[in-house]
């Protein structure tokens, strides 16, 4: 059975959602599920705005052939060729044969990777090239990065809708509520877009700002994404958190401590270290541990806050497995802009703290607080005037 949502006049939500997967790219854990967005306008000529991805086919077949209603289809507009959004393109060919399918060079070249047969059936667009399907007229616009080469959005002069691909996307599944203002978003849905910016699109912040310098010029009313609700009002809220978050200037003024403990010893004295600084009337203090915390989850946070304390064992002589992992997916993410403080333990050999330091410093725009701490084995009294003097140091960096 089919289930649509009309998004404005003419445009249809034809999408579906997937609350089955665990893990999206098979690497990030989605609790709440995933949909997959996908918009069927009905003008003169009939198109589809992307597919969705292969595990919710059946779902969005119905779903087309239900607003379509004995119509062909005339054009489908590839914005994305990732196979969560590009997995359908045949069975929309195979059952709509005259099908034109729009995109960009690069994105043909994708489509021809992964198998499909689109020869004699393309219609190429490049940056800033236009096409009327009767009352509406779209402009495609290139968004090279965000988040793969090929990639392009599709604004509607007419009704000011934007088709942001990837963009203003999250992670989440859509119970009913297909819009922001349908759902409380700071408090229910921020946390998995910003999880899911980080991670996705979190590396291209230099392409995600060259979109937002062309979008300023777009009179936009609608954001329409490939993933989670689409925005109808307060549409600034949402770019300015992809201001902030390409910029990599953090949300909050906050200390993260991130710990690497393996008999609770380096936890205690994390625990310790955020007592004091509640103590001194910085609340906004959250803990992780590094073993136990998906590091999707940690990235995400560390976009959010300005302050970032590292407490790791040393482990066979360098920093400890999940830690390095951690910092590593920090470098591979550009992350960037951020206060870091070093807590090392170490019972024969205490290395975590200077490879740790090494790993920051290759690291761009990274201040690293000099009061680092050393334990052995575990916090006594001889730490805690350096737990004092850490907790001052990153206090007055704050002001």
């Amino acid at each position: 059975m089919y289930c649509v949502r009309k998004v404005t006049e003419d445009l249809y939500w034809v999408g579906g959602n997937d609350r089955r997967l665990a893990l999206f790219e098979n690497i990030h854990p989605i609790p709440r599920g995933v949909s997959y967005n996908s918009y069927l306008l009905l003008d003169e000529k009939t198109v589809l705005f992307d597919t969705i991805d292969w595990s919710i086919c059946r779902q969005f077949l119905e779903n087309v052939q239900a607003v379509l209603n004995g119509r062909p289809l005339d054009y489908l507009v590839i914005n994305h060729m990732e196979p969560d959004h590009g997995a359908s393109i045949e069975e929309i060919i195979l059952r709509y044969p005259d099908v034109k399918i729009i995109s960009t060079e690069k994105s043909f070249l994708l489509m021809r990777q992964f198998g499909f047969k689109i020869d004699g059936r393309i219609e190429e667009v490049a940056d800033g090239d236009t096409k009327s399907f009767g009352k509406h007229e779209v402009t495609f616009v290139a968004a090279p990065m965000v988040h793969w080469p090929e990639a392009m959005v599709t604004f509607d002069t007419t009704n000011g809708v934007l088709f942001s691909a990837d963009a203003f996307g999250s992670f989440g599944a859509l119970d009913g509520k297909l819009f922001n203002d349908e759902v409380n978003f700071e408090r229910d849905w921020i946390d998995d877009a910003r999880r899911y910016y980080t991670n996705i699109v979190g590396k291209y912040g230099t392409h995600v700002q060259a979109l937002l310098k062309k979008a300023i010029g777009l009179d936009i009313k609608m954001i329409c994404p490939l993933h989670g609700p689409v925005w109808r009002t307060d549409l600034g809220y949402f770019i300015d958190k992809y201001d902030k978050w390409s910029r990599y200037e953090p949300e909050e003024k906050a200390v993260m401590i991130v710990y690497a403990s393996m008999y609770g010893n380096t936890e205690s004295a994390a625990t310790s270290l955020a007592t004091k600084f509640v103590e001194k009337g910085i609340k906004n203090v959250v803990m992780y541990d590094v073993s136990s915390t998906h590091v999707s989850q940690l990235i995400s946070e560390t976009f959010r806050v300005s302050h970032v304390i590292l407490a790791s064992v040393t482990y066979n002589l360098g920093i400890y497995p999940p830690m390095h992992n951690y910092l590593m997916d920090m470098k591979a993410l550009n992350l960037q802009k951020r206060t870091l403080a070093i807590i090392e333990n170490g019972s024969w050999a205490c290395k975590s703290g200077d490879l740790m330091g090494e790993f920051l410093y290759g690291m761009k725009e990274m201040t690293v607080i000099e009061e680092k701490v050393s334990l052995v084995s575990s916090m006594n009294e001889n730490n805690v005037t350096d737990m004092d003097s850490l907790v001052e140091s990153i206090i007055e960096s704050m002001k």
